[in-house]
């Protein structure tokens, strides 16, 4: 499951401690369910206290995970440092309006950028995650998997439950996994917007799939 940690960074006092004491009840169920918890990711000013509360949390529970967006400068680095065995680590290439002197601005840019991160995932001994339902970051990652002989259960491709269903299935039935994400709560529609807005292409897959319902 995918969980918003949204009192992380300056948004309340204490913040990140009352975050941190309300997700590890979370973290310590899924554990107990055998199921993981993957830390979601907001805006660049809350990065350091998720990823800080990542590590803590990781300390009993290794299998927990976090998403890192790739069009924030930083992001490589962070890839870098979570590249490491047992991490989990979903790559997407981020929805929020960022300023230009912590992000790519560029649509061509975050791609790039987003293969970059990829490859480093791919290389390392942790299990990356694939958000993404651009063709090219997906068969980026089938070419990156065979390169360094990943087997098809240590990696995974992520869309939204309704966007490409056809695809999903098609990757599915030739081994690769998938998981299709279905948001839900009281924001749900929120973070869907969000999602959407990634890559104005998921409008029309979307619309295309509540037409044809493929």
């Amino acid at each position: 499951m995918s969980v918003k940690l949204s009192a992380f960074g300056q948004a309340l006092p204490d913040g990140h401690d009352l975050a941190l004491e309300l997700v590890r009840p979370v973290v310590e169920a899924a554990t107990a369910l055998g199921t993981t918890v993957t830390l979601d990711m907001e805006d660049h000013r809350t990065i350091d206290s998720t990823l800080a509360a990542l590590a803590e949390l990781r300390k009993d529970h290794p299998g927990t995970g976090a998403v890192l967006q790739a069009m924030l400068f930083r992001t490589e680095d962070d890839a870098k440092a979570l590249a490491v065995t047992g991490s989990r680590v979903r790559l997407v290439k981020g929805a929020y309006n960022e300023p230009a002197d912590v992000a790519h601005q560029k649509k061509k840019a975050v791609d790039a950028a987003y293969a970059r991160c990829l490859e480093i995932l791919m290389a390392g001994p942790g299990y990356p995650m694939v958000g993404s339902h651009d063709p090219a970051m997906i068969a980026r990652a089938h070419e990156l998997a065979a390169q360094h002989s990943r087997a098809a259960d240590s990696w995974e491709v992520q869309m939204l439950y309704g966007i490409r269903p056809d695809e999903q299935r098609r990757l599915a039935a030739a081994g690769t996994r998938v998981r299709a994400y279905v948001p839900y709560g009281v924001d749900w529609y929120a973070y869907f917007m969000r999602r959407l807005a990634e890559r104005p292409a998921n409008v029309a897959f979307f619309l295309r799939s509540l037409l044809t319902k493929s």
